[in-house]
């Protein structure tokens, strides 16, 4: 390799963790929040737009988020189990989620069901929440792969393409090797395909793609979700291709790919027979939402029964008019005049 194509290529992050004294600040983890936080702000405008209730997703990505890093942990052991529970591996270091590893399919999974639960406590259609949550979900997993890179992971075979990326040698403090928490030493220990990169830009030109489909044909019932789905594992199955780093094989080919096949056929499958067209508005109001206007709805009707009754009798609302005050005029009126009445008498009695 010559100092020319040297130069062409893409260099990795010198390192993926700061500590800043006991705390240790993980570049994956934080574009995971990153991501996390742009799909519930954009997810929430996209979901108010198409009529739901302001701050909704929010309250399912309570619920959402914490099962799907749970689903996305889960997958990545069962599908590298070897790595913590064959030889020579350490079971405990399958909760170290913050050394990398989340399978997508897992985080969908069980993220999805923590969303349904959310869903149906809000009183809200699960597929409409999909449209709307789906192309940023995708977006997020986009952000998310600059982790990967910082944690220089998820690339590729090697190459000698200008574009390939410069994968360093790290050590410890002790100078002992430690890929994803030491330092570079500066020394390049491959060059490979980045497709970590190929990856990001797949989904973020699929999250275009939805947007605009989106927008020209008002799609719903969770079919735009079934396209999110789709399009990621067609681009999914093409990037495991290119990568040679260990994974458990079936029949030779990486599980990452029959799974990509299987849940793309799945998706393209509920795309065709799911009903078409966009939901009602009013059918995505949460039940808080509800609940508050049909409050506002009986102090509406409680203070129009009102009027029309004072409406109907005009004497009710005019003071001393009731029967009940006339009455007692006209008594205090009989007292005074035969109070006068005595008055005289005893005058003229005294004359």
């Amino acid at each position: 390799m010559t100092s020319t194509a040297v130069l062409a290529y893409i260099p990795s992050p010198p390192q993926g963790v700061w500590h800043v004294g006991p705390l240790a600040l993980r570049a994956y983890a934080l574009f995971i929040i990153i991501g996390i936080v742009i799909s519930v702000v954009w997810g929430d405008r996209r979901w108010v737009a198409r009529g739901g209730t302001k701050g909704t997703v929010l309250d399912v990505a309570v619920w959402a988020v914490p099962f799907g890093l749970l689903g996305g942990r889960l997958y990545h052991v069962a599908t590298d189990w070897k790595t913590y529970f064959g030889p020579g591996g350490r079971p405990i270091e399958a909760l170290y989620v913050w050394n990398g590893g989340l399978g997508i399919w897992g985080a969908v999974f069980l993220g999805g069901v923590g969303a349904w639960i959310a869903c149906r406590r809000r009183g809200i259609p699960l597929p409409a929440f999909g449209d709307a949550v789906g192309p940023p979900i995708l977006l997020a997993q986009a952000i998310g792969r600059i982790g990967n890179y910082f944690n220089q992971e998820l690339y590729g075979r090697a190459t000698t393409q200008p574009w390939g990326l410069e994968i360093y040698e790290r050590v410890d403090a002790n100078g002992r090797l430690d890929p994803l928490n030491g330092v570079s030493t500066g020394f390049v220990e491959r060059v490979v395909h980045p497709t970590f990169l190929y990856e990001l830009l797949w989904s973020v030109a699929i999250v275009a793609l939805l947007v605009l489909v989106d927008r020209k044909y008002t799609i719903g019932h969770g079919r735009l979700f079934a396209l999110y789905v789709a399009g990621y594992c067609a681009g999914r199955f093409w990037v495991e291709l290119m990568r040679d780093d260990f994974a458990t094989k079936i029949a030779g080919i990486r599980i990452n790919s029959f799974t990509s096949a299987i849940v793309f056929v799945l998706a393209v499958a509920y795309f065709l027979i799911a009903t078409k067209g966009r939901e009602d508005p009013a059918t995505l109001k949460s039940n808080d939402d509800q609940d508050l206007d049909g409050g506002e709805a009986r102090a509406d009707a409680s203070a129009q029964s009102v009027e029309n009754s004072n409406a109907a009798d005009p004497s009710a609302t005019e003071p001393g008019t009731d029967e009940a005050g006339t009455e007692v005029g006209r008594a205090d009126a009989q007292d005074t005049q035969a109070s006068d009445k005595k008055a005289e008498e005893e005058g003229s009695t005294r004359g």
